[in-house]
């Protein structure tokens, strides 16, 4: 009887065993996670980049740092302040050699007398201040224009990024757009099909046209799927420079229309902006007073160090036999000044003086450089500007003459008056026309970005007002 309880249990645990491995070999397949999607302007796209971008995070970083080294030049001009504590067991007495008169023992000889016990301790604290060296306070300078330039360096990636972000935005628009017209195209041409086969089964057209008008919109459709995959590029670009997830479906809010900006009256007025406002000038500048301080800091190597210590110290020496509260410590202390004047260095301080020179015409000279470049620079953007903005009003009147031209053409050919050639070339001009339109406007955008950039007035702070 208990054999068979036993087998029935095994059978009914098999079972069940059996039914959730079918449960879940025939179960259906869980839906994957749904993607994460969101619509996003252009200036969302700036602020995520901003947060997101790693780029923009190691310059963060690396202001950081220049803070924290500015805190470390101060160490030389501080107190500094330390103490420690010495322990020593005897294994074998240290012993003193004295003459043998002092213990009234005959003349020429020594006697050897133990000095220490078995253990010594001693403790010790010291002070030490600067008071004048003039290398230290030439250090604090350099450091502090160090953070500046780590400041304006900060600035720079920071207005980099931003334009990285802005370009790559226009670049979705223009993409997406354009991506808008091969539809219309596409569109117009079925519309045009349509009419086509009405007028052959009037028998007004011929076979061949119907034959022309399928070609026409079968030929569009691979402009379609590139245009598409131009699109689906232009967005994975955007979401690499705003440091977002790719499996993130984004969404364009703003469209690529045009916006006059803010730019300067003339190329002197842009320069003179450039010079005042642009980070990388701002932070060669720095770097040329930074070179100053550093000849002064290597000039001073031939000049005295004044420095002023203190130290207070307690030791004791006691046998085994001694119990530890009983043993005595006495207290020493010392003060005192300390002047070191240098004399000779093997001529190694005059060596860095010139080399500190040698840096600071180098520096100077890239100054120089770097202003004819901002000045070059400027005539660049701003023409780039005043050219985008002259094709804008030619192309805008442009594509309305080019609409009107395609509504007549295409009405002419539904009367049976006009051809497919002409109606083909009417398309043509006006793709042509709005294809030229929103090459402009992004040029003029793009151009706008650049000049801003070029003007220095990308920066965290215009950025959260």
């Amino acid at each position: 009887m208990s054999l068979h309880r036993l087998f029935s249990f095994l059978a009914v645990v098999l079972l069940f065993a059996f039914s959730g491995r079918a449960e879940a070999a025939f179960a259906p397949p869980q839906a994957p996670a749904e993607k994460s999607s969101m619509t996003i302007s252009l200036e969302d796209a700036v602020q995520i980049g901003i947060k997101h971008n790693r780029d923009l995070e190691i310059a963060r970083l690396d202001k950081q740092m220049a803070g924290q080294k500015v805190r470390e030049s101060w160490a030389e001009v501080l107190p500094h302040l330390s103490s420690g504590m010495t322990y020593t067991r005897t294994l074998k007495p240290t012993v003193m050699f004295l003459p043998s008169s002092i213990f009234g023992l005959p003349d020429g000889g020594s006697q050897a007398i133990e000095v220490s016990q078995d253990n010594s301790s001693m403790v010790s604290l010291s002070l030490s201040q600067t008071i004048f060296k003039l290398s230290a306070f030439a250090g604090i300078k350099a450091a502090s224009l160090v953070r500046k330039i780590s400041d304006e360096s900060f600035r720079q990636t920071n207005a980099e990024v931003v334009t990285s972000i802005r370009r790559a935005y226009y670049d979705a628009l223009i993409a997406s757009e354009k991506q808008k017209l091969v539809e219309q195209s596409i569109s117009r041409w079925e519309l045009s099909r349509k009419d086509t086969n009405a007028l052959f089964r009037q028998g007004v057209a011929a076979d061949i046209d119907t034959l022309k008008a399928w070609l026409s919109v079968e030929n569009l459709k691979p402009d379609l799927i590139r245009a598409r995959n131009v699109v689906s590029i232009a967005t994975t670009r955007l979401k690499t420079v705003m440091g977002v997830d790719q499996d993130i479906d984004i969404a364009l809010s703003d469209s690529l229309v045009f916006h006059e900006t803010d730019s300067p009256r003339d190329i002197a007025a842009a320069y003179g902006e450039a010079l005042r406002k642009r980070p990388d000038v701002r932070s060669l500048s720095y770097q040329v007073e930074a070179e100053n301080e550093k000849v002064t800091a290597a000039r001073s190597e031939g000049m005295p160090t004044l420095s002023a210590f203190g130290s207070l110290d307690a030791q004791t020496q006691f046998s085994d036999k001694v119990p530890l509260d009983e043993t005595r410590w006495p207290v020493s202390s010392s003060i005192g000044l300390q002047l070191s004047v240098p004399i000779f260095s093997g001529f190694g301080t005059s060596a860095r003086i010139e080399q500190a020179k040698i840096s600071r015409i180098q520096t100077r000279t890239k100054f120089d450089d770097l202003k004819f470049q901002v000045r070059a620079e400027v005539e660049v953007r701003l023409t780039n500007l005043v050219e985008a903005r002259r094709r804008i009003d030619i192309q805008f009147e442009t594509i309305s003459v080019a609409e009107r031209s395609y509504r007549i053409t295409r009405l002419r050919l539904r009367e049976g008056i006009g051809s497919r050639l002409e109606l083909a070339d009417a398309e043509l001009q006006l793709n042509t026309a709005k294809i030229n339109y929103l090459q402009a406007v992004y040029d003029y955008l793009i151009a706008s970005a650049e000049l801003e950039k070029t003007l220095g007035r990308v920066s965290p702070e215009i950025l959260k007002s």
